[in-house]
């Protein structure tokens, strides 16, 4: 049991790598391509903001300014509960710095569940949020 929680932590982290890298260059250069990586009844949290469907995720990305994302950390892990024992999934928490249009960059946190459908993954829930400053939150 072990050496196969290794094998799935090891696919997880060389899976996550793969998929952010093609995420973020789809987000920042390609939007118009972004819903293929996306289950048709995905669902993303954006800054507290809910869409549901690929098609619907697509649109609100669309109409986002042009992004420019820097990943500075990346950890993924494997789900195990029985509830997707059939089917790779993984948990890809990202990190980094992002910069909308003429905006000042914020660093951001972005956590996705991607799951195995065939030979391509696709992401089931995404939550994105940017971080503010404390001297945002609090006026000081």
């Amino acid at each position: 049991m072990e050496q196969d929680l290794k094998s799935k932590i090891d696919e997880a982290c060389r899976t996550a790598e793969q998929f952010t890298k093609l995420y973020y260059e789809s987000l920042d250069k390609r939007r118009y391509h972004i819903a293929r990586l996306y289950l048709d009844t995905a669902q993303l949290i954006w800054n507290g903001n809910g869409v549901e469907g690929k098609d619907e995720i697509q649109k609100f990305w669309i109409n986002l300014p042009v992004s420019n994302h820097n990943i500075t950390s990346l950890d993924a892990q494997p789900v195990t509960s029985p509830a997707v024992e059939e089917q790779l999934t993984f948990l890809v928490k990202v990190g980094g710095q992002v910069k909308y249009s003429d905006k000042a960059s914020k660093p951001f946190n972005q956590v996705f569940l991607v799951t195995a459908t065939g030979d391509k993954w696709k992401i089931v829930s995404d939550c994105f949020r940017t971080q503010e400053s404390l001297e945002n939150v609090t006026g000081s």
